[in-house]
């Protein structure tokens, strides 16, 4: 399931690294196990591993900071495990870089979905030209988009909020995430603008924009396009 892929826990409670560890390597991984932030950090630069699993009650440094000290450099998906599973935490954690966010104590089998899921969203961005998801495509560099073969015919802006979903699928982005990346600072406020906005690209791209299936609501967060 996992081979060939290195996982590194970034934990400081020894049973959870330890049934991490048991869980992953039973599927293929190889696992780096980094007890503190400071070890973390260390151990990221030098293997490089294909996703992160970061908790955020670190003993010398809160998780918050470590997460955005990692997204200064390393660009592959960083999944958050922590018992701090506030709506705030959560919505810190996303805003600062995190792929995803999984609260303790968690399932295993969860887990891998999770990790999976993460690990074909970063895959399928790499070098990105055009994306394919369900029915619909997306060319990128030509501003292209079709549903069943079909033009979809999108403003500037639906296309920029579209790209953004798509280059960040089976991502949880947040509402000020979202508003920051495609309409700018001054918009971070402005959730009904990014509802009206959202509302319309489903009436474009979804089968049955009441019941959609690609663009989906994270109710109080944000939402996630596509996994």
């Amino acid at each position: 399931m996992f081979e060939g892929i290195i996982i590194q826990i970034i934990d400081d409670e020894h049973q959870i690294r330890r049934l991490l560890d048991i869980t992953l390597t039973a599927n293929g991984a190889k696992t780096i196990q980094s007890s503190n932030a400071k070890e973390g950090m260390i151990d990221a630069a030098t293997y490089n591993p294909s996703l992160i699993i970061l908790d955020l009650g670190l003993p010398d440094m809160d998780g918050q900071q470590v997460l955005k000290m990692l997204r200064e450099w390393y660009t592959r998906p960083i999944i958050v495990l922590s018992v701090r599973s506030t709506e705030d935490e959560i919505i810190a954690a996303l805003d600062n870089g995190a792929n995803d966010f999984l609260a303790k104590p968690f399932r295993a089998g969860e887990m891998q979905a999770r990790i999976r899921a993460a690990l074909r969203a970063n895959e399928s961005r790499k070098d990105l030209t055009v994306f394919e998801i369900e029915n619909i495509s997306i060319d990128f560099p030509n501003h292209i988009v079709k549903k069943n073969n079909e033009l979809v015919r999108l403003t500037a802006t639906e296309f920029s909020l579209l790209a953004l979903f798509a280059k960040n699928t089976g991502r949880v982005l947040t509402h000020q995430y979202i508003l920051k990346e495609v309409w700018g600072h001054t918009y971070l406020q402005q959730s009904q603008y990014l509802r009206v906005f959202v509302a319309q690209l489903r009436k474009k791209i979804e089968e049955n924009p009441a019941k959609p299936k690609l663009l989906i609501t994270e109710s109080g967060i944000g939402y996630r396009f596509g996994e």
